[in-house]
């Protein structure tokens, strides 16, 4: 048996946390671009709460709002923009996998330049970027516990991660008590997004013995606490439990990766703006049906993680908690088109070839087709 893991993440997990985010952003530096959404951390009062705890340890904070639920690469250059104009020597990202993503995305490119998509397809290599701190208000992406910048470029179209440990945070705090504002259909959307993370991680070739032994906790946690927390907001070991399963989740791609889900998401999301977790819940259930044959004992081992007996009835088990978080849905809901169909499977190969590799069953592009017309 031979494997490599390596993240060097600093987590600070726990309620109350968030107290402690301007005495750990100080350490790299007292001017700070702090990247949020556009309302939720203002009505929440999370922003005022962070802008307070930043001032109180000296950091200045310029507040950059502008991130789209798909963030794209001309926003992370109007960030890294603002960040230069303002001298900031850290990027602080709070809210949900987009902001995160988009922090990270802004943190690279203020040290590097150019066209980002050089980076994110391997033309160029870089090893630079600005100290990082994330604070996420959604526990879905995982974002806090990757090297991974999900970008979307606006001109073709093409979603795809930018990955190096540059861009993996110098600290995350994951404080499980910002989480509950959430809306119920942000929290469903979210966090099947998590469960997918550590289900992919699980079924992954690229996967190894660690990977596989947080991705299995990670569907274990998910699978039972999203629920529990959709059905009763209130319920705080449910969301503590959950917020760790959703950073467990982030942490497992980074050495695993993603598969096919993802990897057929992606497209979606990045012509039509669907939003991600729709997009995995139209198509997670059309492809493992499709891929059980290939892993029946993973598939069996997810099942039982889920509630159910055996790879038999895996699918269903994903079925009955799509029902149980109202995320039941179609590509078409989310105004993909059957004439979309062509173009989808065409970026598909051209940006998530590794992630379909990477998938225990590999689809050929006319299977991949087929896929996209079964989840309209």
């Amino acid at each position: 048996m031979h494997f490599t893991y390596h993240l060097p993440v600093n987590l600070l997990f726990g309620r109350g946390r968030f107290t402690e985010l301007g005495t750990v952003t100080v350490q790299y530096g007292t001017r700070a671009l702090l990247v949020t959404g556009k309302h939720s951390t203002k009505r929440s009062g999370v922003l005022a709460r962070a802008l307070d705890y930043l001032k109180q340890s000296g950091v200045e904070a310029t507040v950059f709002d502008q991130v789209p639920q798909n963030p794209l690469t001309t926003t992370v250059y109007a960030g890294a923009a603002l960040a230069k104009q303002e001298g900031c020597k850290v990027v602080i990202g709070i809210g949900g996998g987009s902001i995160m993503d988009c922090a990270k995305g802004i943190a690279f490119q203020v040290c590097n330049g150019g066209d980002i998509s050089d980076y994110i397809f391997g033309r160029k290599q870089s090893s630079l970027a600005l100290p990082i701190v994330l604070v996420p208000t959604t526990c879905g992406t995982g974002s806090e516990g990757n090297g991974f910048a999900v970008l979307t470029n606006p001109d073709n179209g093409d979603k795809k991660s930018l990955r190096t440990t540059a861009i993996v945070a110098k600290a995350s705090i994951i404080d499980p008590a910002l989480m509950s504002t959430m809306p119920k259909q942000v929290l469903a959307s979210v966090g099947f997004d998590a469960l997918c993370h550590n289900m992919e991680a699980y079924l992954s070739k690229t996967g190894q013995p660690l990977t596989e032994m947080m991705a299995l906790q990670g569907i274990r946690l998910v699978g039972k606490n999203l629920p529990r927390v959709y059905q009763d907001k209130a319920d705080s070991n449910a969301w503590d439990a959950l917020s760790w399963g959703s950073t467990l989740g982030g942490m497992v791609i980074n050495t695993a990766g993603i598969t096919a889900p993802h990897g057929m998401e992606h497209p979606v999301s990045g012509l039509r703006n669907v939003v991600h977790g729709h997009g995995l819940a139209a198509l997670t259930p059309v492809i493992y049906d499709r891929s059980i044959f290939a892993c029946p004992e993973k598939f069996s081992d997810i099942s039982r993680a889920l509630g159910g007996t055996d790879e038999k009835d895996c699918v269903k088990a994903i079925r009955t908690l799509l029902k149980e978080i109202s995320l039941e849905t179609t590509l078409s809901r989310g105004g993909v088109r059957a004439d979309d169909v062509e173009w989808l499977t065409k970026n598909c190969a051209k940006v998530s070839m590794a992630g379909m590799q990477a998938h225990p069953a590999v689809f050929d592009e006319r299977q991949t087709a087929q896929i996209y017309r079964e989840a309209l």
